[in-house]
């Protein structure tokens, strides 16, 4: 007779009170569960469960059972899982496999251009319509990608000028550069322009047939690929970083593109009404809209700042040069983080002589309205803005004017107050927020005038008889609010001089400007309307950073 063996059959504690998920199964540390114990030590272990203050008891049979069936259910699961995954590695290593396969194919693939067909011609594609049916050369940035079947690949080119629509068959769509071409890449298409049938569509409803094509720069694919880069919900701050990419985009680009046309109607409006360009000085010493909002530099051990207005310039072109006008930056440091205010932005300022206050209103709502008009009757210029702010139309003239005055009184009637609750009273700044509510509410462009002397720059005119208020507007725009501010100017030499004690502002460094009166004054006056802010309004577009090419305000001064 054999001797007996002795099997140990090893002993895991279950405590459903007090145990752990991170249990050991020991005495000391038991486990939660009883599907942990079987895990554990598998059908042949001994599990013991404490319910209660009576202590450790063998584990009943309805519960082994239970847990017995959880366990092989889990099993199942798993092995099925591992199944899975080790049929997906294979299908994904196979087609790793035939994709590699693929390329070192299409590496073999070389295109050669067909010199029996006629030379091309190379055109950019704002030229594309009247090029139909030539064969031409375009060059571009791939701005859509689209694979259809194993033969045929769409391309849309962009060039800057203009979207085209390239189509790559056979041969041309099996090369190593086509099969791995990305968004971003520049490539050049030599081919054929055609109408599209009805029913299809493409930008200016025609298309490339490509006969030969080549890579001129590929951009990166995969985690770097371009739309990895830039998407609609990323950060704000995130496309401003990226903001180079950002005006790629067809929206962006809309607007930079429209910009130019407003900017050339501005100056067609001035050339045409007898308006000189001039083109003053960014650095100076002296300041136009108060002190606390320059930005000051060290010029060669005197102090300077940057312009915050190039109105006193202009005003001293009016004896020699007429009526003037500038395009220029301008720089305030002002810490605001509203939706409307740049650090630098583009001051489109005019001034002119022997004019009445009426004459300057009548002259800025001209300004306005010729201005959209010009760029309403260049098609390009409409169908730019039709997509960014569809549905818009001329404003209507006469534009309302209202003074300041009756502005307050509106705010009060309309019950817009404060933060703190209380109304607005005479003498007050009107703030953006219910300025705006004002200007949305009401619908219509508004010329606000005849602003406390007590709230505006020194230099302005007071109104006859009435020495506390002055000949100022501000132009407001529903969405936007401000976009123009001007005024008639201070023609008394005397009275220039007390508004710069009243100030606090030494008269010395500012003689150009008081000699201004002293040889020959007149009365005259002036605007400067910011540009950014005028295409918000015209363009619809939620914040003038959006209309600047690469927008300056608190904390941003990259890229």
């Amino acid at each position: 007779m054999e001797p007996q063996t002795n099997v140990t059959v090893e002993t895991y504690y279950v405590d459903e009170v007090n145990g752990e998920e991170t249990g050991s199964g020991a005495e000391s540390s038991p486990f939660k569960t009883v599907l942990q114990a079987l895990e554990a030590g598998g059908e042949s272990c001994k599990i013991l469960v404490k319910k209660d203050a009576e202590g450790y008891k063998d584990c009943s049979g309805a519960a082994l059972k239970k847990a017995k069936k959880t366990l092989a259910e889990q099993l199942k699961k798993r092995q099925k899982q591992e199944e899975q995954k080790k049929k997906q590695l294979e299908e994904d290593t196979k087609k790793a496999d035939e994709e590699a396969k693929a390329l070192e194919y299409a590496k073999s693939i070389v295109l050669t251009e067909d010199t029996s067909l006629p030379q091309a011609q190379k055109i950019k594609i704002r030229n594309s319509v009247e090029s139909r049916g030539k064969r031409v050369k375009v060059s571009g940035w791939v701005h859509r990608l689209r694979v259809q079947g194993k033969d045929i690949m769409f391309v849309v080119l962009r060039d800057g000028t203009g979207y085209l629509q390239c189509v790559l068959t056979g041969k041309s769509c099996h090369t190593y550069d086509a099969v791995t071409l990305s968004i971003e890449s520049t490539i050049t298409v030599y081919g054929i322009i055609n109408a599209l049938p009805e029913g299809k569509t493409a930008p200016d409803h025609h298309e490339l047939t490509v006969d030969f094509w080549h890579i001129v720069a590929k951009a990166p694919s995969g985690d770097d690929a371009f739309n990895n880069k830039v998407t609609q919900d990323a950060d704000p701050s995130i496309l401003l970083d990226s903001r180079h990419l950002v005006i790629r985009g067809e929206t962006q680009s809309a607007v930079l593109k429209a910009r130019a046309q407003v900017i050339k109607a501005f100056r067609a409006h001035y050339d045409s009404n007898g308006y000189t360009e001039v083109t003053p000085p960014c650095m100076v010493q002296t300041q136009v809209e108060g002190g606390s909002t320059l930005f000051e530099f060290n010029y060669y051990g005197e102090k300077a700042y940057l312009t915050q207005s190039s109105q006193l310039y202009l005003e001293t072109c009016l004896p020699s040069l007429g009526d003037v006008f500038c395009l220029a930056e301008s720089y305030r440091a002002e810490k605001s983080h509203t939706r409307r205010h740049l650090s630098e932005y583009s001051h489109l300022e005019a001034e002119m002589a022997f004019l009445s206050f009426d004459d300057l209103l009548n002259n800025i709502e001209e300004l306005i309205c010729d201005v959209v008009d010009r760029v309403l009757k260049d098609d390009t210029t409409r169908k730019l803005i039709e997509q960014l702010n569809p549905g818009f139309k001329a404003p209507e003239r006469p534009f309302m004017r209202m003074k300041y005055a009756d502005a307050i009184e509106y705010l009060r009637a309309n019950d817009i107050k404060k933060e703190n609750g209380s109304y607005y009273v005479y003498g007050e700044d009107i703030p953006e927020a219910p300025e705006r509510a004002m200007t949305d509410k009401i619908n219509r462009p508004i010329l606000l005038t005849h602003f406390p002397a007590g709230i505006k720059a020194f230099y302005m005119q007071k109104v006859p008889g009435d020495r506390d208020v002055t000949e100022s507007v501000d132009v407001l725009m529903p969405n936007v609010g401000e976009i123009v501010g001007g005024s008639m100017r201070m023609d008394d030499m005397e009275e220039l001089l007390e508004a710069y004690g009243k100030q606090g502002i030494d008269s010395s460094p500012y003689y150009w400007y008081t000699d201004q009166r002293k040889y020959g004054s007149s009365p005259h006056g002036g605007y400067g309307l910011g540009v950014e802010r005028f295409l918000a309004w015209l363009l619809n577009r939620h914040t003038v950073r959006d209309c600047s090419l690469y927008p300056r305000f608190t904390g941003r001064c990259t890229p």
